[in-house]
């Protein structure tokens, strides 16, 4: 997840709840629901794992008591327009053979 919104609670809370808090803020801001949220492994609280409403993961890069929670990348990817996803070709070169009939 290269894009998303950074959530901090260090309220008293349980882990589960915090997490829930901040997929509805983000569902009510962005319009869509939140698939991936990014916590730091010292936050990490295992109960009620299950009934998160997004996939989470452990990431040394987010701060403690802070939520990194968005879209994945290959989500994100899915819903763009063709035009967006296709890659810029580069121009074909000519053969090497062509290259020398054109010379001559």
């Amino acid at each position: 997840m290269d894009i998303g919104m950074l959530w901090f609670d260090d309220s008293s809370r349980s882990f589960a709840e915090k997490v829930r808090r901040a997929a509805d803020y983000y569902k009510e801001k962005y319009g869509r629901e939140p698939t991936l949220c990014l916590v730091n492994p010292e936050t990490w609280d295992t109960a009620g794992e299950k009934s998160m409403p997004v996939e989470m993961r452990q990431a040394r890069l987010v701060l403690p008591n802070h939520f990194w929670i968005g879209v994945e990348d290959d989500l994100r990817q899915a819903h763009k327009p063709d035009a967006q996803r296709r890659a810029v070709r580069p121009a074909r070169r000519a053969a090497p053979a062509r290259q020398a009939e054109q010379a001559a």
